[in-house]
């Protein structure tokens, strides 16, 4: 029966994708990432597991778009403009670690017996860590605007682009290295690589800008220009003999100034992951298991490098600028994998015949390990935080100033109200008191809702409800009643726990969305348990009753 269905090639593709969905089933049951799933999809319907891969050609064709996909995609998130917007933060923290981490990684390489060229690969790819996932998981924890997503976002925005021009480098050097002579084959690929550029930038000006308003006018339109656009690119750039990737995120580049990027990546994300599935299974494919014995001392010497020092790493960095350890620890955690990248990085490698499917197979078991234990930690960062705490003081300044300035203080005016959360309920709630002469202190992990509580001459201070340092920077004697309008349970038992353990005497009102978790804060020392949504079902009642009984009364005069 299974040869038959490996004699089609469409019947071999769906048993893929099959295979693939139950195994992807079954990782996200265990809280991980689809890219583990899929290179396990790989290994094990390669040939070193069951054999099912036959039709390599196709499913190189298809990873191929995948990869394409994925660095157009990478190019339209480049703006022209975004380095300048990133901040000294994201560019000292990526850039150090990229340095410190391929130093490193280098020297533990070599210690392990590499040759300098397959060290030189393993080293950088342990740089970089995978902005999917992270954003992914800080997405699901409500964490992507507090300060340490925001600033997990900037440096792996840095990473991503020090990773294509890793790329670019690399094809280059791949193209000056086919024989002749080397300074002419330089020279010819830096003509070739500034026509590119030239191109772009003319295409950029005089082209594209006019080119995709009048392509936007259908969205099926615009996704297919697209599609097409990131290929030819990847073709071109194939064709001029840099790589399909350079081309593609060229291609990328070249709409990021466009007001239609943003239509544009969202709505070829689903595609991309689609097409990357066969990547990664190729890549899974690619693996010799029987080369993997030797590789397992390495593996973990490295995993452990990742999971523990490249978080270290910019701890220091972010300590030394004047952060808070838990800033520092939670943003650390974000690094402590490798990416998709590393493994586009490494293919490239394999392509080029700079290393073997030895190096290749080391960095992808790399991956597997620390994708999959790192998930881990950023899931449990907080309670992995608490245990943690005590021992790791030193990797904090004795006045972290940049904090400082972000929590301002607004303790010399006295507040009757501390209220957690700024969004949308928290404005309301904070505007509808001010509008009764109740003063209140705003508080959120989003600087930038401080900052424009700030500009509007709200009193407002930046601070994480989770962190159980941070009440002893609030002016607790003078609250009479501190408000939160986070709506999670565990959160809310976390805050009251520890405004209870810095002293805090005054009354609490909670929000819960559940009236099971009403009841447990009540239990727990909440004097007030808010639910807008009933609060809004019966004002809506109320406001309807009242429309309908007027609208009887004149029906019956």
């Amino acid at each position: 029966m299974i040869e038959f269905i490996l004699a089609n090639v469409f019947y071999e593709v769906a048993l893929l994708l099959l295979v693939a969905a139950v195994v992807g089933a079954l990782a996200l049951a265990f809280r991980q990432p689809l890219i583990v799933a899929f290179i396990a999809v790989g290994i094990l319907v390669g040939p070193a597991g069951l054999g099912w891969v036959r039709s390599h050609d196709q499913i190189d064709l298809l990873a191929t778009l995948g990869i394409s996909l994925l660095l157009f995609v990478v190019g339209l998130k480049l703006d022209l403009h975004l380095i300048r917007s990133l901040g000294r933060v994201a560019l000292a923290t990526g850039l150090g670690q990229v340095v410190f981490t391929s130093v490193i990684g280098y020297a533990i390489a070599l210690m392990l017996g590499m040759d300098h060229i397959p060290a030189i690969y393993v080293a950088v790819a342990l740089t970089f860590s995978s902005t999917i996932i992270i954003v992914k998981l800080l997405s699901d924890k409500r964490e992507i605007d507090a300060l340490h997503g925001r600033i997990a976002v900037g440096f792996l925005i840095v990473q991503d682009i020090v990773v294509v021009l890793a790329m670019i480098a690399l094809s280059a050097f791949g193209v000056a290295t086919n024989g002749g002579s080397f300074s002419h084959d330089i020279a010819f690929v830096l003509v070739k690589g500034l026509a590119m550029l030239a191109a772009t930038g003319l295409l950029m000006r005089y082209v594209l800008p006019a080119l995709m308003h009048r392509l936007a006018r259908s969205g099926e339109l615009l996704v297919l220009f697209g599609i097409a656009w990131a290929v030819v690119f990847a073709a071109i750039g194939d064709l001029l003999g840099f790589s399909k990737e350079v081309g593609a995120f060229l291609a990328g580049v070249s709409i990021a100034s466009t007001p239609y990027r943003e239509a544009l990546s969202t709505r070829l994300t689903s595609l991309r992951d689609f097409l990357l599935l066969f990547f990664f299974i190729s890549l899974g494919a690619q693996v010799e298991v029987r080369l993997l014995d030797a590789q397992i001392l390495p593996a973990v010497v490295l995993s452990l490098f990742v999971l523990i020092g490249n978080p270290l790493i910019v701890m220091v960095i972010m300590g030394l600028m004047g952060y808070r350890k838990r800033t520092g620890f939670l943003a650390g955690l974000t690094v402590a994998q490798i990416s998709e990248f590393s493994l586009v990085f490494a293919a490239l490698g394999l392509s080029l015949g700079h290393i073997g499917t030895d190096t290749l197979g080391l960095i992808t078991l790399v991956g597997l390990v620390t994708i999959g234990l790192s998930t881990y930690l950023i899931i449990y960062s907080h309670r992995l935080y608490e245990w943690i705490a005590p021992y790791i003081g030193s990797f904090e300044r004795r006045v972290p100033h940049r904090e400082q300035k972000l929590e301002g203080t607004g303790s010399a005016t006295r507040h009757d109200v501390i209220l957690f959360g700024l969004g949308r309920f928290g404005e309301n709630v904070a505007r509808g008191l001010h509008e009764q002469g109740v003063s209140v202190l705003g508080v959120d992990f989003d600087p930038q809702l401080v900052a424009r509580w700030r500009a509007a001459g709200r009193g407002a201070q930046y601070g994480d409800a989770e962190d159980p340092e941070f009440p002893s920077t609030l002016p607790l004697t003078t609250a009479r009643w501190v408000v939160s309008t986070i709506p999670d349970r565990e959160t809310n038992l976390a805050l009251m726990q520890a405004l209870r353990g810095h002293g805090y005497t005054g009354r609490f009102a909670i929000t819960a969305h559940h009236a099971h978790d009403g009841d447990v804060l009540e239990r727990c020392g909440a004097d007030l348990v808010l639910n807008p949504f009933v609060a809004a079902a019966e004002q809506t009642v109320t406001v309807l009753a009242a429309a309908l009984n007027q609208k009887t009364g004149e029906g019956k005069r």
